[in-house]
């Protein structure tokens, strides 16, 4: 990928990726439209249908990026740690192939680059979340510093989640402190038992309160989400929830305070 305005040599962009080539083409496309550019591109591949293989490796053709396969589909967790196995840069922008990167994206990359390279206990910075997280304090340029209180046990369980796998930058050796994602489990454990670890290792991150300016998630009819939520781990029966929420508290709190 040629060198446009906005480029980051020391950032390696993580793009995980199965059975959706056109979503994948849509964001390469977008990152090239928005004059974004990176060290290296690295894509990593969980085990795609042939056909549809086939058609990232045209793409790999095309826009020149590293693409990282498995003959078999090994899970998210997989996924996520060969593609940073193969990230060279000393920092990753780790996004999935279904979000497309919004034109105010580019500066506000250069911003927490600038956070990143100078607070080395900074361990990322989040750019998309499904909602915002319940307790920020406010840093700069639209960023706020995510806070954690174990001990709160009244407030919302939605503030275990200082860490997710949605449009981030972290440092590329992440996995050296937080350990690598668990494999062989679904989705929603691979995800559950990394957030635990960023808590448990007391991880510091950055939140951009207005990240629906950032990133957008598109998912079409040709090539719908390829995850399924397991809505028994989501009951809606008030008890039933009042008693995860306790719960949820009460395990993190245990192993928070024995590590």
């Amino acid at each position: 990928m040629k060198k446009e305005k906005n480029h980051f040599p020391d950032i390696s962009l993580l793009i995980t990726h199965y059975n959706r080539p056109a979503s994948l083409e849509r964001q390469l496309r977008t990152w090239a439209a928005l004059a974004c550019s990176f060290g290296e591109v690295v894509v990593s591949d969980d085990g795609s249908k042939p056909d549809n293989l086939k058609a990232v490796q045209e793409l790999a053709e095309s826009f020149g990026f590293i693409l990282v396969t498995t003959p078999v589909n090994k899970g998210l967790g997989n996924n996520i740690n060969k593609g940073q196995r193969a990230v060279s840069k000393p920092y990753t922008l780790y996004v999935q192939e279904d979000f497309v990167p919004l034109a105010p994206f580019p500066e506000k990359l250069v911003s927490s680059l600038a956070f990143m390279q100078a607070d080395p206990g900074l361990d990322m910075v989040r750019y998309y979340a499904y909602q915002r997280f319940p307790y920020l304090e406010t840093f700069k340029d639209g960023f706020s510093v995510m806070k954690f209180n174990a001990l709160n046990i009244l407030g919302s369980y939605k503030k275990f989640y200082m860490y997710s796998d949605h449009p981030h930058l972290r440092r590329s050796n992440f996995f050296e402190k937080f350990g690598t994602y668990k494999e062989g489990v679904n989705v929603e454990k691979a995800e559950y038992s990394m957030m635990m670890s960023f808590l448990q290792k007391k991880g510091k991150g950055l939140f951009y309160e207005r990240f629906e300016d950032l990133f957008e998630q598109k998912n079409s009819s040709d090539e719908p989400s390829t995850f399924e939520r397991d809505w028994r781990r989501h009951p809606t029966n008030i008890p039933i929830r009042i008693v995860r929420h306790l719960y949820r508290h009460l395990r993190f709190n245990y192993n928070y305070f024995l590590n």
